[in-house]
């Protein structure tokens, strides 16, 4: 393979919905070729776990509240210091007027966000395909 053709090595990391951990990596195909492919190593909760009920966030969330553990939750400190950042950027986006950028539900996100990606030197490759359990 010409060393262009060679698609990028990812660690993707979804949490909801269907959550799941899997390396996208290149491998040599196995064999006498020397030809590389791309593999995954994949765990993918719902075909991995087919039998445990996964509960959702918020139920782990409230889980949490009744067994009272904080570690999920923010100390006082913190929350004035998150507020001390996103106030002045909401401020602004309010007074600029900036609209949410429409996607559709399910998808990869905004056609935007590919846009600041390949800005910033990513290469989709558009041949991948990805058992979507």
């Amino acid at each position: 393979n010409d060393e262009s053709e060679i698609p990028y090595n990812e660690i993707v990391i979804r949490l909801q919905p269907k959550e799941a951990i899997y390396i996208k990596t290149n491998i040599k195909r196995p064999g006498l070729e020397t030809e590389m492919i791309q593999s995954e190593l994949d765990l993918s909760y719902n075909s991995r776990y087919k039998d445990v009920k996964n509960p959702d966030a918020y139920t782990r969330l409230l889980l949490d509240v009744l067994r009272g553990k904080q570690a999920t939750f923010v100390r006082k400190d913190e929350l004035i210091a998150a507020w001390e950042i996103a106030t002045p950027l909401l401020k602004e986006i309010e007074s600029k007027g900036v609209k949410p950028t429409p996607y559709l539900f399910g998808s990869r996100g905004p056609k935007e966000a590919d846009v600041l990606v390949q800005k910033a030197g990513y290469v989709v490759d558009k041949n991948y395909k990805r058992d979507q359990n």
